[in-house]
């Protein structure tokens, strides 16, 4: 590993996508595209994957189940994951753990089921 990120790509796995793709739009008022490759609906979250960000996206195929016991990921949910989180229950998902404090340092953390059955992370710094 060559120390630039621990993490270079993520998947959520989905069972609908139009349904997850709206799901994610809503909780972060963004427009995420759509491709399909080898077999696959894929949606992207925005990201600079060019200039070294992370990046990653929604994935419907016949080898992605969603589940809530599979690797956690935390989503950048900065400035306030408040905001994010407070649109899940209304987009379909529901709010597993609130708003919690990790330390000061660290800032925030939140879980949520999205509407496929992922158990999903939020981070923010407030």
């Amino acid at each position: 590993m060559d120390g630039t990120n621990a993490l270079n790509w993520f998947e959520i796995s989905v069972a609908d996508m139009d349904r997850a793709k709206k799901f994610y739009e809503a909780i972060f008022g963004i427009k995420m595209e759509v491709q399909e490759m080898m077999g696959m609906k894929m949606a992207y979250f925005p990201a600079d994957m060019m200039g070294g960000k992370v990046g990653g996206g929604l994935v419907e195929s016949p080898y992605h189940k969603p589940s809530a016991d599979g690797a956690r990921i935390y989503l950048n949910g900065n400035p306030d994951l408040a905001v994010a989180l407070g649109k899940v229950e209304g987009a379909g998902g529901q709010v597993a753990m609130p708003k919690t404090k990790i330390t000061d340092e660290i800032g925030y953390m939140a879980n949520f089921m999205d509407t496929e059955g992922n158990l999903v992370a939020l981070h923010s710094n407030k």
